[in-house]
Parts: C-alpha cells; sequence; structure tokens
C-alpha cells in the first residue's frame, strides 16, 4: 500500500460498517475522554502515576497523552477522523499494558496491587488488563470497520458525493455499474 493509498484509507473509511459501530465508539471514546479528563483532575492518576511506573519526562507525558485521550475520545464519540484516531489509541493501550502488567506478573508493581486475590501472577494481569483489551479491540475493530454510518466522517463522505456528483465529477454509483 503506498503512501497515498493508505492516507486515503485513513481519512476515507467506508460508511459500510453496521449502524451499531456507534455503541462502540461512545464507549471506547467515553472511557478514553473521562480517563483523559482524571489524568488533569487527580495527580496520581496523571503525573504521579506516570512517575511511579516510571515513564521519562512524566509532567510532559500524563498532559500530552490526556490531551490525547480527551481529543480523541471526542472524534471518537463524533465518528471524526476514527480511522487516524484508532492508531494512536492502539499504541497507547501497548504502552499501558507493557509499563503496567509485567510489573504485575513478577509482583514488583509500583502501583498498589488488586485489592483481592490474584495480587501477582498471570491471573492478575489477566484480571487486570480487561480495560485495555477492551480498548484495544475496540480500536482495532473501528480501525477495520471504519465508523459507520451515524458519525461524521459519514457525514462528510456523503456531503462530498453530493457535492461531486452536482459539479459532474462523479458519477452515480448506479450509472457506474452500468457504463462499464
Amino acid at each position: 500500500m503506498t503512501p497515498t493509498n493508505l492516507t486515503h484509507w485513513l481519512l476515507n473509511p467506508p460508511d459500510s460498517a453496521p449502524r451499531s459501530a456507534i455503541l462502540i465508539r461512545l464507549m471506547a471514546g467515553g472511557v478514553f475522554l473521562w480517563e483523559g479528563i482524571l489524568k488533569f483532575v487527580y495527580v496520581n492518576q496523571g503525573v504521579g502515576r506516570f512517575t511511579k511506573l516510571g515513564i521519562p519526562v512524566p509532567e510532559v507525558m500524563a498532559p500530552f497523552v490526556a490531551v490525547l485521550e480527551i481529543v480523541g475520545g471526542i472524534l471518537l464519540i463524533s465518528g471524526t477522523l476514527t480511522r487516524l484516531i484508532a492508531i494512536p489509541f492502539v499504541i497507547e493501550m501497548i504502552v499501558a499494558m507493557l509499563s503496567t502488567k509485567i510489573s504485575l506478573y513478577h509482583g514488583t508493581s509500583p502501583l498498589p496491587l488488586p485489592p483481592s486475590p490474584p495480587q501477582v501472577g498471570i491471573w492478575a494481569v489477566l484480571h487486570e488488563i480487561r480495560s485495555e483489551y477492551a480498548q484495544i479491540m475496540s480500536a482495532l475493530f473501528l480501525l477495520a470497520a471504519g465508523p459507520g454510518p451515524w458519525s461524521v466522517d459519514a457525514f462528510l463522505a456523503r456531503l462530498k458525493r453530493r457535492v461531486g456528483v452536482a459539479a459532474g465529477r462523479f458519477q452515480p454509483a448506479a450509472s457506474r455499474g452500468a457504463a462499464a
């Protein structure tokens, strides 16, 4: 896939995903949105957490991730640039899993252990990873399927098609098939 084709694929998703894709967008976008806000509201969720985890320059990275989550969450909820924002969210969830769950597995986490067993090992990791897993799967679904017809992306695509047809640049789908 050429860079031009990739850009087109990312910025022009089909509206063929089911209408119910809005539910995935609302779920994933909502979680990213409120988690981003929490990073600003509670130090222990933002700079404090990033510091404990050993993330470099936590006073820069925590607000950066918070803004990404807030803006990206709003983009997902509205269905705007859906495929494009799904990519950094997949990366973020991978980083979140690697930075928190490896030490949980080994019992060396700088974060508080889960309140009840299992507290370390594979079962603790599988239990504690559920949120990141749901978010990464949701982002991958939206990356693959697109935002669905009830989205800003789909609305803009329909508008672009109408303007193109009105200007004579595009043929309606029915006439393209007849001409072939």
